[in-house]
């Protein structure tokens, strides 16, 4: 006997169709919204057409993520959509690829690589300040931008190393975010997907992508006949398989465009959303300060350090969790399977809505306030695991998610000691989920120089 899925409650097609055009301006707020109305998991249709099981419940969030997490393989949103632009590599493959790609490239974020990454990360950094100071002057400006453009800097310059030109890295930004948004359209609206094609604006993104990949590529053969150096291509191009093969120009190139896809704007969103709480919590920021003086002194901040920072990394686990970047995870169900109660049949695609499992009442009193105290050490240990989700979670977890702690630390440090900052009065400030969790009308803050602070400090 097939399982069928009538155990769970469901949202009409009639209605997924409705709204899904306000599942494509906030999914979040649909999501949460049926949450509310048919429970921690039911199903719907995305678009109208694709039926979807999602889900804010721990215990199958757990289950499809790490329990039976053999069953379950990428859904058709990453393997196909971001497939067609990214080509294969980490976050499109399956199965031993993915195993063995997994494998070579978790050695680019372990602790001896972080340390050596440190001193590029730094170095980038105080580059991209210099820029900052400038643009801070004339007035208030929109943090988002900014953010991500130092945070793709230094995610480009870990990976290709600090001869990256500046131009080349903007046409790559450019190129990622305009791309990720087109994925975005197709999947909540695959109904245009048709219109799209015969239109031109499939082609034309196509083409934005083979340019970007050109200014790549001509990196990657530039390197492969220069000394080694100390940065993440190195380690893709040094990669051994078991036949001591190493990787071809063309899957260096697919594994270097989705690392910088996966880091391109979740440590920028998170430092956003930061910056934007911390901007009215005067208390919690000198505390931070304090923090970041008394380890660091005038020394640079390491990978080393990371450990040292209690309180600054109570406050950062309680922005992912009220911001996630990855607002959701999705996942396809290979064979028939149960999780007690509920029915996940072959073929289904199940989200986990993270978003929601992060402000889910039963889990979080609460769940709008913004209280670090959630996050003191050996508090995980009272909470059920998997309600807590911002970097996934299970042998699929973000790979880079030691890294995106050390350039948010690593900014934060600068950024908090040097400035005075406050948002510009008069704005909505409201959360967009696109690929990620982004501020939909930016965060426009004021920063001066804390020159009082320093006085007294001195």
């Amino acid at each position: 006997m097939t399982p069928s899925s009538t155990l769970i409650p469901a949202v009409s097609r009639m209605r997924s169709l409705a709204d899904s055009r306000a599942m494509a301006s906030n999914p979040v707020q649909v999501l949460s919204q049926y949450s509310e109305e048919f429970g921690d998991t039911f199903r719907f249709y995305l678009g109208g057409i694709k039926e979807a099981i999602v889900t804010i419940d721990p215990a199958v969030i757990e289950h499809v993520l790490k329990t039976n997490a053999g069953n379950y393989r990428k859904s058709e949103i990453q393997v196909k959509r971001m497939g067609h632009f990214l080509g294969k590599g980490l976050l499109t493959t399956e199965g031993e690829a993915w195993k063995t790609q997994r494998r070579l490239i978790q050695k680019g974020f372990d602790r001896k690589q972080l340390d050596a990454l440190s001193i590029i990360m730094q170095d980038s950094l105080a580059e991209s300040l210099t820029d900052f100071d400038k643009q801070i002057r004339s007035g208030p400006v929109d943090i988002y931008p900014q953010l991500m453009k130092i945070t793709f800097a230094m995610v480009a310059r870990s990976l290709f190393g600090a001869r990256l030109k500046d131009e080349d890295i903007e046409l790559v930004s450019e190129t990622i975010c305009a791309v990720q948004e087109f994925i975005v359209k197709q999947t909540l609206q695959p109904y245009l997907n048709p219109w799209f094609e015969v239109s031109g604006e499939l082609s034309k993104h196509e083409e934005m992508r083979k340019r970007a990949d050109a200014v790549l590529m001509a990196y990657i053969k530039k390197r492969r006949n220069e000394p080694p150096a100390l940065d993440l291509l190195q380690t893709l191009m040094d990669a051994r398989y078991a036949d001591g093969e190493g990787m071809s120009d063309e899957l260096v190139l697919s594994e270097s465009m989705q690392l910088l896809v996966a880091g391109h704007e979740t440590s920028s969103n998170g430092l956003s959303w930061l910056l934007y709480l911390l901007s009215s919590r005067p208390e919690c920021l000198e505390k931070m300060r304090q923090e970041f003086d008394e380890v660091l002194g005038d020394a640079p901040l390491s990978h080393a350090d990371v450990p040292k920072f209690t309180y600054a990394t109570q406050v950062i686990q309680e922005g992912l969790r009220l911001y996630p970047p990855f607002w959701m995870v999705d996942r396809e169900a290979i064979a028939d399977d149960r999780v007690g109660d509920t029915v996940i049949p072959a073929g289904s695609m199940v989200i986990v809505h993270v978003y929601g499992a992060h402000h889910a009442q039963k889990h979080w009193p609460n769940p709008e306030t913004f209280d670090t105290d959630r996050f003191i050490k050996g508090s995980e240990k009272l909470r059920a695991p998997f309600t807590y989700l911002p970097f996934g979670g299970g042998p699929r977890g973000c790979i880079g998610n030691h890294y995106a702690m050390l350039q948010i630390l690593m900014i934060l440090s600068d950024l908090l000691r040097k400035y005075d900052f406050e948002v510009e009065p008069g704005q909505t400030i409201e959360a967009q989920p696109m690929v990620i969790l982004r501020p939909k009308h930016g965060i426009r803050m004021t920063f001066t120089n804390a020159v009082s602070r320093v006085a007294e400090v001195v």
